[in-house]
């Protein structure tokens, strides 16, 4: 697992394995536990908070990277820690094109440990977080990818970050 330091507070934050038996839901309502989401595949997601306007400047940039690994032996999606129909609007029509998950509850939030949203983590097949970042840094996610890369045997990169994505931020706090 990768640890990365909060640099803007100084204080290390160490985000941990997730509970394998929480319950994820669809935005279409299909409720599975995590383990049966990593039943084939290891879940690249970007973490996403409905209510700020930061995690939204990430979606394309997320769009960018699932179509890279949309042959990949990796399960990508959207974990929205809202309901269904609030994850739906906020998503707009990448809704449809990838896997959108709820936590409303900000169960599985809670379980890895994450302090700022939007964050993009790696679980492995067997419920483990290989890597994770926390914010939008470009070089943060790229480390994590390159942790996808390196578990898929997939070779080529995605480009972080292009022109069109958004300048470096912290994000927001996870668990309010």
């Amino acid at each position: 697992m990768r640890v990365l330091t909060n640099w803007r507070a100084n204080l290390a934050f160490v985000a941990t394995d997730p509970s394998t038996q929480l319950t994820v839901a669809t935005i279409d309502g299909a409720e599975q536990k995590l383990s049966q989401w990593l039943t084939t595949f290891n879940l690249l997601a970007v973490v996403i908070d409905p209510y700020t306007y930061e995690s939204g400047w990430i979606i394309p940039t997320a769009d960018r990277i699932f179509a890279h690994y949309e042959e990949a032996d990796i399960r990508c999606a959207f974990l929205v820690t809202g309901n269904s129909d609030g994850a739906r609007q906020y998503l707009g029509k990448y809704a449809d094109s990838w896997l959108a998950l709820t936590d409303e509850d900000r169960e599985f939030v809670g379980s890895l440990s994450l302090q700022r949203l939007p964050a993009l983590v790696h679980i492995g097949q067997d419920g483990s977080l290989v890597g994770y970042a926390e914010g939008w840094d470009p070089a943060e996610w790229r480390s994590v990818l390159d942790g996808v890369e390196e578990a898929m045997a997939w070779r080529s990169k995605p480009l972080l970050p292009t022109s069109q994505d958004p300048g470096s931020f912290e994000g927001t706090p996870a668990l309010t």
